[in-house]
Order: C-alpha cells, then structure tokens, then sequence
C-alpha cells in the first residue's frame, strides 16, 4: 500500500515532468513571414550545401514523372507529387542543422549537415520518418483508390486525354473534390505530428512520443498560423513541381530551414538544454576510403 511520502514524491515527480515541458508561444501571421525570411537567408548563406542535399528531390520527381507516364499509371503523379508535404518535414533534417548551427554564429558546411546522424537523437528522428514513410505510403494508396472508384481501371492514353477526363466530367470534379479532401486530411495529420517535431529532437534530444505531443500542442495552440503555414507550404509546393520539378532544388531548402525558424518562434527556448560539443573531424586519407564508410568496424578492429 503506498505512503503518504511516495504519494508526495510521485506528485513531486509529475510536477517536475509538467514544468518540464516545453513552453508553447502564441504566434501570429508576422511569425510565418518572419521563419521565411529567416529561412531565405540561411538558403543565400549556405545555397551550394542546400542544393546538394535537396537535389535528390527534383530529380526524384523527374523519374517518377518519366515512370508514371510509361507505366500508364499517370493518376498518381499529382499524389506522388504532393507526397512531399508529408516527406519533407523528415527529409529536411540536415538543413535544420546548417541552421541551428549559422544561429549559434558558426559557419556550416556540407559535413555539419551530415553529422545529424550523430545526434544522440537521429533514432528517435527515424522512428518519426518511417512513421511518416507510411502516412505517405497510405496516401498514395488511398488516392489510387479513389482514383479507380471514379474511373475504374481504364488508362488515360497521355495527359491531354487524362485532364481531358479529369476537368470535363462529373467524374473529374467528383475526383477532384474527393481527393483533395482526402489529401487535405493526410497532409494535416502530418502538419499536427511533425511541424516541430524534428528541430525539438534536433535541438532538445526530445524522444518520438515527446515531439509528437509537443507538436500537437502548439498546433492546437495556434491552430490559424498553422493552418497559414500549411497552406504556404502546399503554395510553395505546387509552384516548385510545376518546372518539372527542378523548383524543389529551393522550394525544399527554403522551407527546411524556415521550419527550424518557425520551431524558435513557436517553442520558447530550455536554458537548461546543454548543447553538444563539435566533434573534431580526423583526417582520413585517400587510401582509406572504403573503411572510411564504416568507422565502427576500424573501432572493433583496434
């Protein structure tokens, strides 16, 4: 049977974990704009590091737009497409690291990006990812789904002939209106799950469940920015997929390194948080290149 002492000291402990949580601000539009701004000046200070992270992503879009259209699957272009609002938040991981570090005065490289899978919570930023992974997964399947109860399994001869089918039937409009609502559900459950979760694990070494929450609670705390900065992100988007996807080489850094802005804006910042000491970089001759990959095989071998 518990005592009074272990009564008071479970109180003590929640009250501790309670005042441990972070402290959530009130934001407004001025915020939103404030992030991007930010945001565009770490992408003008570091452009060559950004582009090479992100150029996966344009080129990415370039085979699967090559792919859908020889496979005769051209429907899910536009879902593929909009699937980087669900991925981007994971993907820009590095890009929260080039800024956290040009906010602590440092001058970041192509390497301080990569080092973000030393952070003690890069686990932590996987578990988020492969969730994410499968919200998108999901979505793609979905879509298709709605895609065949409009239209069946016929397949559209090219894109003239599928926006033809798509913007001048009953059926087109019904597709529209579903999937964009369908896609509009998906992308706010990852806008809720993960606007600030990343850059908390990043800054904070926040588990999964810990940033999750968090996120949740600034987005119910501000729901009408979030709502705005969504709706930029899925503006932006859109304006970096339609030069055949070559915008996404800055519409991704862009937004990658606002997010870490808009993470400051919205979470006051832990004095307590003790941040982690630069790891000096060891020279690695040419010769070693291969055993390079794999640093922990050199360090069972020694």
């Amino acid at each position: 049977m518990p005592t009074y002492h272990d009564n008071v000291t479970s109180l003590t402990q929640t009250g501790q974990e309670v005042a441990a949580a972070p402290e959530i601000r009130t934001i407004g539009l001025g915020d939103l704009h404030r992030a991007l701004q930010l945001g565009w000046e770490d992408f003008k200070a570091v452009p060559s590091h950004a582009i090479v992270l992100c150029v996966v992503y344009p080129v990415l879009g370039l085979v699967l737009a090559r792919v859908v259209h020889g496979y005769s699957v051209l429907p899910l272009l536009f879902p593929l497409a909009a699937g980087f609002a669900i991925l981007g938040p994971f993907a820009a991981i590095g890009l929260y690291e080039l800024s956290r570090r040009r906010e602590n005065g440092e001058e970041p490289s192509a390497w301080d990006a990569i080092e973000i899978v030393r952070s003690p919570s890069f686990g932590a930023m996987l578990g988020l990812g492969t969730l994410l992974f499968a919200l998108f997964v999901t979505w793609i399947a979905t879509a298709q789904a709605v895609y065949v109860e409009a239209f069946g399994y016929a397949t559209a001869a090219g894109i003239p002939d599928f926006l033809t089918h798509v913007l001048t039937t009953a059926q087109g409009w019904w597709l529209i209106l579903v999937g964009c609502g369908v896609g509009f559900l998906f992308a706010l459950l990852a806008l809720c799950i993960s606007v600030v979760s990343f850059p908390m694990m990043l800054d904070r070494h926040a588990t999964t469940g810990e940033a999750m929450v968090t996120s949740l609670r600034a987005v119910a705390r501000n729901p009408v920015p979030m709502a705005a900065w969504g709706l930029i992100v899925a503006v932006l988007l859109v304006l970096g997929t339609l030069p055949f996807f070559l915008g996404l080489a800055i519409v991704i850094p862009l937004l990658g390194h606002a997010t870490w802005h808009l993470y400051r804006q919205v979470i006051v910042p832990d004095p307590n948080v003790q941040p982690l000491p630069p790891r000096p970089r060891e020279r690695k001759p040419a010769a070693d290149f291969p055993a390079n990959l794999f640093p922990w095989r050199r360090k069972n071998s020694a």
